[in-house]
């Protein structure tokens, strides 16, 4: 949402045409008491809910940044159940609220972990931020699957997950780390889509419009699939 125009409402047309049965979002306004007292488009409802509608009837949003009108945060969009959710703070300092936002999914019988998050500008500060990711990925059950997506800020390929049994699916099906930024111009590797207990299938940057001109960032989708011996 870093575009100057307001692109909510693009974008919800878009998610629907992509039509996810889970979507993972950065820098979602939960409240902002003036831009809602000053725009006649603005929402009810938070973005998140405003952009699940009808579709997606399972919403988990996580507060990170609070200012003085509101806040803004990760969610979760979901077609499938949501079981529960939490959000862990792993703000650095005050200038950069973050949090991972952990969701349980149910898909027929399985339970499924989803973890969204938004990392630090800085080396310093991802590498906090990783370690405790890699503590909460640790005290999920083993037998589960595990969905990690979002913003890693890292163009250099120095944040990783994959010494904690992940991986990066479009590393696994085309050999790079996705190009997501900027949206005009894609060349920076920020976004990642990490699996446990999944197979990927489908990966692609959507990098066509009308993505381009939504956000500062072009989306990262992948299919997955379970492993056998969780079938």
């Amino acid at each position: 949402f870093a575009n100057r125009d307001f692109t909510l409402p693009r974008l919800r047309d878009a998610l629907r045409t992509a039509d996810p049965d889970v979507a993972f979002l950065q820098e979602v306004v939960g409240e902002h008491r003036h831009h809602a007292g000053t725009r006649d488009d603005w929402p009810e409802l938070g973005q998140a809910e405003h952009l699940a509608d009808a579709r997606w009837p399972f919403v988990a949003y996580g507060a990170n940044a609070q200012h003085r009108h509101g806040h803004h945060g990760n969610a979760l969009l979901s077609k499938h159940p949501l079981l529960g959710w939490t959000n862990h703070d792993v703000s650095n300092h005050k200038l950069e609220r973050r949090g991972l936002l952990h969701g349980v999914i149910r898909h027929d019988d399985q339970r499924i972990h989803l973890i969204c998050c938004h990392l630090d500008l800085t080396r310093w500060g991802r590498d906090r931020q990783l370690d405790r990711l890699r503590r909460v990925i640790a005290e999920l059950p083993a037998n589960e699957p595990l969905i990690v997506g979002g913003d890693f800020n890292d163009w250099r390929g120095q944040s990783d997950l994959t010494s904690a049994g992940l991986i990066d699916v479009h590393i696994h099906e085309h050999g790079h780390r996705a190009r997501t930024f900027p949206a005009w111009w894609p060349r920076l590797t920020l976004d990642r889509i990490y699996l446990r207990g999944l197979v990927a299938r489908e990966v692609q940057v959507l990098s066509q419009p009308p993505w381009p001109t939504i956000s500062d960032h072009v989306p990262l989708s992948c299919m997955v699939e379970l492993t056998s011996a969780l079938r």
